[in-house]
């Protein structure tokens, strides 16, 4: 994969803007990864992980974490390909696979122990970072447990992803208005949560 990602970084591609050579769409591509073509992965990877690098950056200040979250990332899509069901866009569906590897990596770490020791480069922890810790260790995990599923996802898509109503609505295959109004409902069922 290293290979991958240095012809990844090298193009510079983004979100399926660039031409593509190969001429098949993403989809095409994860169903034929899930087919087992192995070589389906490369052409998804360099589409794919300089935007999924960027959006990954904005949430976590070590570097380091995040090559290695995307890495994981597109080991993730590989492996699942074939769970991919077509709905939605497949961009939506990488970040959700690329957020959660961030989030699960973010856990991992040390409890108590400030990401700027664990990465030992001096690097800030990140807003995102604080939040992320606090939904694993605070009164907002709990909280969080307690919505119904369907609350769940909206909140976890939205605000612990940072995808839009948009994106939220297209990765978890409803309306954008029934983003809305979920995302409405856990807010309300939070603060009761949480007074």
């Amino acid at each position: 994969m290293t290979d991958m990602a240095s012809a990844g970084h090298a193009h510079g591609t983004g979100q399926g803007s660039e031409p593509r050579p190969d001429g098949r769409s993403d989809a095409d591509l994860l169903l034929a990864l899930g087919g087992g073509d192995r070589s389906a992965l490369e052409p998804l990877y360099e589409r794919h992980a300089p935007w999924l690098l960027l959006r990954l950056q904005r949430r976590c200040a070590d570097a380091g974490l995040v090559d290695e979250v995307v890495q994981d990332t597109f080991v993730a899509v590989w492996r699942s390909a074939r769970r991919y069901d077509g709905r939605g866009e497949v961009a939506a569906w990488i970040w959700g696979i690329g957020v959660r590897r961030l989030v699960d990596a973010v856990r991992r770490r040390p409890r108590g122990v400030p990401m700027a020791e664990v990465s030992g480069d001096g690097v800030e922890l990140s807003a995102e970072e604080r939040v992320l810790l606090g939904v694993e260790y605070g009164d907002l995990a709990g909280a969080l447990d307690r919505l119904s599923p369907e609350l769940r996802a909206v909140v976890q898509a939205t605000v612990l992803d940072g995808l839009t109503t948009n994106e939220a609505a297209r990765l978890l295959g409803i309306p954008q208005g029934t983003v809305k109004t979920r995302m409405s409902r856990a807010r309300v069922q939070l603060r009761e949560e949480l007074a």
